[in-house]
């Protein structure tokens, strides 16, 4: 899946969160940030603050990573896979 969307980044957060069993509240106490901004950013909320997106992407252990090498366009067919991420964290944890 590539992620386009802030509702794609809240849905892969949800997902994430839900397979480890977290509810929101604990969630939110472990980036630091109150229960209701976790239900923005799951919804897709377009204007969370970026900082607090990617502390909740390392407290759920999920990595971002992006190719440099090439940029890419709006067009572009080349995106990071983060499905290929996903999948590399959970073999890094086995």
């Amino acid at each position: 899946m590539l992620i386009r969307t802030p509702a794609e980044v809240g849905a892969v957060i949800r997902d994430k969160r839900k397979r480890l069993k977290l509810d929101q509240s604990t969630l939110a106490k472990r980036i630091g940030v109150s229960r209701q901004w976790v239900i923005e950013v799951e919804h897709g909320h377009p204007r969370a603050e970026l900082a607090l997106v990617l502390r909740a992407l390392d407290v759920l252990g999920i990595p971002v990573d992006a190719n440099s090498g090439t940029p890419i366009s709006r067009g572009s067919t080349s995106a990071v896979d983060i499905n290929a991420i996903v999948t590399k964290a959970k073999k890094g944890r086995a």
